[in-house]
């Protein structure tokens, strides 16, 4: 139930504006790495200015970051990037931080098109449906006029899609919170749990002759295959026993192989071949056992060959670095987020999702931290991604019920 004050807040809420800032995001390609993240998150400085937040924008030293031993990997070269931080109601440590990554993966439809209720167009759905609903949501906190007991936070990130510099930065400059929303497309779920992910990569040696004496040499992608049947095995056993926000998953730790290159001549036998892919980092499991998991799969692998055993296969970690992440148990960040998406007309249930995002991150900083947002993850960097618009507005009620409830 609602009383009078969260009442006025949800009237407030202006639906038409919530979809015009949405589609003013989508046409801003802020593709990873390229000048339009910058772009982005000077659009957000601006808005959050406007709504009266004060607001941290600057840029982030990646020298400095990059060199941190804890920095989170990235996977596209930047040479410039920006932090954004806006806070309403003083400067206490806020009650609640909403938080949405504004970078996007690359994609050709950045044209915002709105058909039936649905906006379709690169980010809709991942995530700058949820950005429009944290700015929708402040927006109504600040017209209704309500005054707060403890301050809102709201914390526009890049690079969520490539490692997590953005969040990385945001911590590391002492931005903080009592808890944290992520705004990630959850398709009406409360995720209170992510597992993690790596980027694996694979160096397979062989021997090159020419294809006519082909047995006088060695296969690299002959060597692979006997490796890809050991890492099905590996991925086999990893889901055997599912943490149990993740027994819903037909795989909760996946392992895939993204891109395999070998060979340099049609007529000659691969002397190397390069496997890299992604590889699911299991609930509460570090990254060090996971990569020995890893490793000691391939080394054993390896050792049951006559040629791999002699010529190993070595591997590497590039890219991003997701660990998982879990609220903590009776945390009432859970029980106050379903009530407050209840309360906004949705009832939603509880899982967790197998891919990494920036929880990880705030969950390791110490703060509570879950994810709810508009979208549904099967469309995210999908040819046809977009977002139920009704999922948007839902959204924005749902934040600002519960900002009201956690800092008033």
């Amino acid at each position: 139930m609602t009383n009078e004050t969260e009442q006025a807040v949800l009237a407030a809420v202006d639906d038409g504006r919530i979809v015009d800032e949405l589609r003013e995001l989508v046409e801003i390609p802020s593709v990873d790495g390229t000048p339009a993240e910058s772009d982005v998150q000077a659009w957000c400085a601006q808005r959050l200015a406007e709504l009266g937040l004060v607001v941290d924008h600057w840029p982030l030293d990646l020298q400095t970051l990059t060199a941190d031993p804890a920095f989170p990997g990235m996977e596209v070269e930047r040479v410039e990037a920006w932090g954004c931080v806006g806070v309403l109601g003083g400067d206490a440590t806020p009650g609640l931080i909403l938080n949405g990554h504004v970078d996007v993966v690359p994609g050709d439809d950045f044209t915002a098109r709105i058909e039936d209720g649905v906006m379709w167009g690169r980010g809709t759905c991942d995530m700058k449906g949820g950005v429009a609903a944290i700015l929708g949501a402040v927006a109504a906190i600040v017209a209704s006029g309500i005054k707060l007991r403890k301050p809102l936070a709201v914390h526009t990130v890049i690079g969520e899609e490539d490692g997590g510099a953005g969040a990385f930065a945001t911590l590391r400059r002492g931005h903080r919170g009592e808890a944290c929303l992520i705004a990630e497309p959850t398709a009406g779920a409360v995720i209170p749990a992510n597992a993690g992910s790596l980027t694996f990569r694979l160096e397979v040696p062989g021997l090159a002759t020419h294809g006519s004496t082909r047995s006088r040499g060695v296969s690299a992608i002959e060597k692979f295959t006997k490796l890809q049947s050991a890492l099905l095995d590996l991925e086999a056993d990893r889901n055997r026993d599912p943490h149990p926000l993740l027994a819903h998953l037909d795989l909760a730790n996946p392992l895939s192989v993204g891109t395999i290159s070998a060979g340099d001549w049609a007529s000659t036998v691969p002397d190397r071949l390069i496997a890299e892919g992604r590889y699911g980092v299991r609930l509460g499991e570090t990254l060090a056992d996971a990569r020995t998991a890893f490793e000691t799969a391939v080394a054993e692998a390896c050792a049951k060959d006559d040629w791999l055993c002699e010529h190993p296969a070595t591997v590497t970690w590039p890219g991003g670095v997701f660990a998982s992440g879990l609220l903590p148990a009776g945390d009432p960040l859970l029980a106050d987020t379903l009530q407050a998406a209840t309360d906004a007309g949705a009832r939603p249930e509880v899982k967790g999702a197998p891919y990494g995002s920036d929880l990880r991150q705030y969950s390791a900083a110490g703060i509570p931290t879950l994810q709810y947002g508009p979208g549904d993850v099967r469309y995210a960097h999908a040819a046809d991604e977009h977002v139920p618009l009704a999922d948007v507005l839902h959204a924005a009620r749902a934040y600002a019920l519960l900002a009201v409830r956690r800092c008033s």
